[in-house]
């Protein structure tokens, strides 16, 4: 069963070699509502990157200065919003102005602070500096965070195969549907966020590196055509691509993680004693990404087709432990819609048992610049 929280997962990951390369970053997403009333998607990350190489001076490593040169060293505050007004803001902190507590994991910086319960700080963008990597823009945020439904991959996040740094890059989801309330202001505009209508996400991942191809999908936004009902107890996490294990690369693997109003359908590779089966395709049109996604096992199969308009999505911006920035056209979004098909076997055939439709579609698709 994968629907186990873990605060050691959820915790700090920096140690060891992943002091001087590594990063850890802890991703939110989630619907708010302005004042007309009308949906908006937001986001917001804390990452942290190299956090010994230069503890008491911010590194920025795409900058003139550092690029080729420095490694990047930092705690920063992503945040934003999907949609008409998409944007993407980062602060940067050095790391010895950050106070960390592992496990259950806190981390305070000046007016900024996550918890396992609390999400609080700001981000002000007056002038786009070399290397930052964002919009112009300002954006406050004062949250709570109620995480109902997790997502433990499990053997292959063991205390064995983190101790080991064995994956180039992990996850955990700990609240992969999560309850959000509070406030936010964005470029002078008030948002409201309600626990009912949040549609929340919260997952982390952390290592030496990123995956190419770079796939999420998830969403707790669920309905029910049969039943013409939308579900209050039901979510779908997807995530992966072509992990690497004791450097040797994994390809087209996918993570899958399906609840259904309590019952769960997993298809996770590390599990090698519960055997599944995964693939996928991903197309660019001019104006929409779109992701099919097959996975088996014996008993059960699940097609996942979701699609989310490019103008909707930004490519979203990180540089690795190891100074470079090979994602350089990493899709994401918040506003995806599509389709989940649950297939069961019958006499060796594959028997359509359910269908459902999601929107509010946390969506990401990139692959490294050749």
């Amino acid at each position: 069963m994968f629907n186990k929280k873990s605060f050691k997962k959820n915790g700090y990951q920096l140690n060891g070699r992943f002091k001087k390369k590594g990063y850890d970053w802890w991703w939110h997403s989630f619907t708010a509502k302005d004042e007309e009333g009308n949906d908006v998607p937001f986001f917001i990350e804390f990452f942290i990157v190299n956090p010994l190489l230069s503890p008491s001076k911010v590194v920025l490593g795409q900058s003139e200065e550092n690029k080729g040169k420095n490694r990047p060293s930092y705690l920063m505050i992503k945040c934003g919003c999907w949609g008409k007004n998409k944007t993407q803001l980062h602060r940067f902190i050095p790391l010895d102005q950050v106070k960390i507590t592992p496990c259950p994991i806190e981390i305070a910086a000046d007016d900024c602070y996550l918890s396992e319960t609390k999400l609080k700080g700001s981000v002000k963008v007056d002038e786009v500096k070399d290397g930052m990597m964002c919009d112009k823009g300002e954006m406050s945020f004062d949250l709570e965070i109620d995480k109902q439904i997790a997502f433990n991959v499990g053997y292959g996040t063991s205390d064995l195969f983190r101790f080991l740094k064995a994956f180039e890059m992990y996850w955990h989801a700990q609240g992969m549907k999560s309850l959000f309330s509070g406030k936010i202001k964005l470029n002078g505009k008030k948002y409201t966020v309600t626990k009912d209508t949040s549609f929340g996400y919260s997952d982390k991942n952390w290592g030496s590196n990123f995956t190419t191809p770079w796939i999420w999908l998830s969403s707790n936004s669920i309905y029910d055509a049969e039943e013409d009902k939308w579900l209050g107890n039901s979510v779908f996490d997807i995530g992966g691509g072509k992990p690497k294990a004791f450097g040797i690369s994994i390809p087209r693997k996918l993570l899958g993680a399906y609840y259904f109003e309590g019952k769960e359908y997993e298809f996770n590779f590390s599990k090698f004693y519960h055997p599944s089966r995964t693939s996928f395709d991903v197309k660019i049109t001019d104006d929409k990404v779109i992701w099919h996604v097959e996975q088996s096992d014996r008993k059960y199969k699940i097609e996942t087709d979701i699609e989310c308009l490019i103008d909707d999505m930004v490519f979203v911006n990180y540089e690795a432990p190891d100074g470079t920035k090979r994602h350089n056209n990493l899709y994401n979004g918040g506003n995806g819609s599509g389709s989940i098909c649950i297939y069961s076997k019958r006499q060796r055939e594959w028997i359509l048992e359910k269908k459902y439709f999601c929107d509010r579609v946390g969506c990401e698709f990139g692959e490294f610049d050749r």
